[in-house]
Formats: structure tokens, C-alpha cells, sequence
């Protein structure tokens, strides 16, 4: 018998970087290899699990950047379908709280392509939608702890690499860890024969990432509301510049807070600068964490806007090579 929930706070980061990583987890966790690539094989095929890879940070290999449109509810669906679409889009939700009500998430290479994103989204829809980059990060983790009803973070706001200009190898290795590590006992090996890159380069580069903050983990991610995590609600606050990084990083630290950064302004639809994820088990876990927000950091007397998600219509992981990156 094993305990699910050991066996999945260990394992969403620090995979460990060697020829046989689900061989040394196994061992950590009193299992054998062959019976942790059962338990995550069945969890992968009911999609309780997205993938297992790596989660890069934002802006550091391609840019990312969130949306949002103001729809008609009548035909919120359809709006959503046709965003959803687009291979870009790796988030799209529907949130009540303001008129701006599909909020999406596109990622890609190069601002460029980023650009073109929204000029097709724009074209297909009618809609004109916010384009809100990210102009610092004060914590981006989502992985979700499922021995009590916190979230699992780090002790310091989260390391902020600077920009890579990734190689031909490198922009070959993360497609291929955007799909998502194999299932067998040699994961990284299976990926030096779809990359063609020697297996010691591959862990080395992998270990140098880890290490400068590229990637942010790497691991197991979950489809967190198949663990109970159901509740969410994007918060948003109007702070003067001055003071945004200062109240930023005390945000960041509130549990319960599972994403906190500082995104452009788009007046005048969209006065808010200040950003904040909660995630939670319930209804009354999220008015808590926005109890705590209140009292721990100072915000009740600005403007602000509580988006509620409403329904969940694409999640997956951003993805900034192209898949058919030529060899």
C-alpha cells in the first residue's frame, strides 16, 4: 500500500537528474520502479496528471502573456471554443467578477509570434482583447500539497534567470520536454534519441537549468482539480507604482497564494497592476486567504476586482518551441 499523498508531494519537483530517476523515486518512496510507472501510468490515461517535465519560467526561453476578452454571455462558449483552438492559448477560463470575462494565457517564441496570436484571436472573434505582459514575478509555482490545504512554496520570491537565447539542441530538448518525459525506466535516455543529443549533455544542460532557474521545477504536474483543488479566483489590485514590489512580495508570501506578479496596466479597461492566484478546496478557504491578504499585507483600501473561474475551458502546459523543430 502506498500513501498518495507522500507519493505526490514528492514527486511535482526535483526529479532527480539520473539515467534511472523513477528507479531513485522509487526507492525514497518504498516502491519499485515498475509499480510507480503503473501508479502514474493509470493517473496520466485518467488525466490526474497533465504530464511529467519541466515548468520553465516565464519570459526566460519565449514570451508569455495573459488575455482577456469581454464577451457576451450568450456566446461565451463559442468565443471560448474558437480561442481554445489556437495552439498558442495554454489557458482559457471563464470568470465572473468583471466585464472582461474569457482570460486566457498564449505563449510563444518570440514577441512576433506573440503579436500574431492576438491579431488572429481579434480577426476570429470581432473582439479586441487586453494584452497584459508580465513585468515581474514575485512567485509562479502551482505545486499543490495534498497533505493539508496549503500550497507548497518556496521560502524567498522566486529567482527571476535572465532572458536565454537557447541553441538549435537546446530549442530540440525543450519541445521535447514540453511533450512530456516517457513513461519508461530511462526517461532521459528515450530523450537523447528523439533529440539526438548525447545523454551527458542532456542532463548536464537539465542540471544547469534547474540550477539558474530556467526551469522552475521539474516533475510531475497535475490536473489540480482532480485533487480537490476546485476553487479559484484571479485577485487584482490598482497600486501606485511606488509601492507595487514592496506590497508584490509580501503578497507573494501569503499562504494560499499560489501565483503573485505585476502585469502592464490597460487603461482605460483595466487599471490593475497587481496580481494574485488563490487555489483552493473550497468556497470558504478562498474567503480566508482573502481575509489573510487583507490583514497580512495592506490592500483593503485600493481598488480591486475578485474574478471568480467559473469553468475550466483548456489547461495545459505553455509551450514556446515548435513541435516540428527541424533537426
Amino acid at each position: 500500500m502506498y500513501d498518495e499523498a507522500k507519493l505526490y508531494d514528492r514527486i511535482q519537483r526535483d526529479m532527480p537528474l539520473h539515467p534511472r530517476p523513477y528507479r531513485e523515486l522509487a526507492g525514497e518512496l518504498n516502491l519499485c520502479e515498475h509499480d510507480l510507472l503503473s501508479l502514474l501510468a493509470r493517473d496520466l490515461g485518467a488525466g490526474r496528471i497533465s504530464r511529467i517535465g519541466a515548468v520553465f519560467a516565464p519570459n526566460v526561453i519565449g514570451v508569455s502573456t495573459l488575455g482577456a476578452l469581454a464577451v457576451d454571455a450568450a456566446h461565451l462558449d463559442r468565443v471560448a471554443a474558437c480561442v481554445s483552438t489556437c495552439s498558442a492559448i495554454s489557458h482559457n477560463y471563464a470568470r465572473r467578477g468583471h466585464r472582461h470575462n474569457l482570460w486566457f494565457v498564449a505563449g510563444a517564441r518570440d514577441r512576433d509570434a506573440l503579436n500574431a496570436v492576438f491579431a488572429d484571436i481579434a480577426a476570429k472573434t470581432g473582439l479586441e482583447p487586453l494584452d497584459l505582459p508580465m513585468e515581474r514575478e514575485y512567485h509562479i509555482d502551482l505545486g499543490f500539497s495534498l497533505r493539508d490545504s496549503g500550497v507548497r512554496r518556496p521560502r524567498r520570491v522566486a529567482k527571476a534567470p535572465g532572458r536565454v537565447q537557447p541553441d538549435a539542441d537546446d530549442w530540440r530538448l525543450i519541445a521535447a520536454l514540453e511533450a512530456g518525459l516517457p513513461l519508461a525506466p530511462q526517461p532521459f535516455h528515450a530523450l537523447a534519441l528523439r533529440t539526438r543529443i548525447p545523454l551527458d549533455r542532456i542532463l548536464e544542460r537539465l542540471a544547469q537549468w534547474c540550477e539558474s532557474g530556467v526551469i522552475r521545477r521539474l516533475g510531475v504536474v497535475l490536473h489540480h482539480g482532480r485533487f480537490g483543488y476546485q476553487h479559484n479566483a484571479m485577485c487584482v489590485w490598482d497600486v501606485p507604482d511606488s509601492r507595487v514590489d514592496a506590497l508584490g512580495i509580501r503578497l507573494a508570501r501569503v499562504p494560499g497564494v499560489t501565483l503573485c506578479y505585476r502585469r502592464t496596466r490597460s487603461t482605460p479597461d483595466w487599471p490593475y497592476n497587481l496580481f494574485a492566484m488563490v487555489h483552493a478546496r473550497d468556497p470558504q478557504a478562498s474567503l480566508d486567504t482573502l481575509a489573510r491578504i487583507n490583514e497580512q499585507v495592506g490592500l483593503g483600501a485600493l481598488q480591486r476586482a475578485v474574478l471568480v473561474g467559473t469553468r475550466c475551458y483548456k489547461q495545459r502546459n505553455t509551450r514556446y518551441a515548435p513541435q516540428q523543430e527541424p533537426s
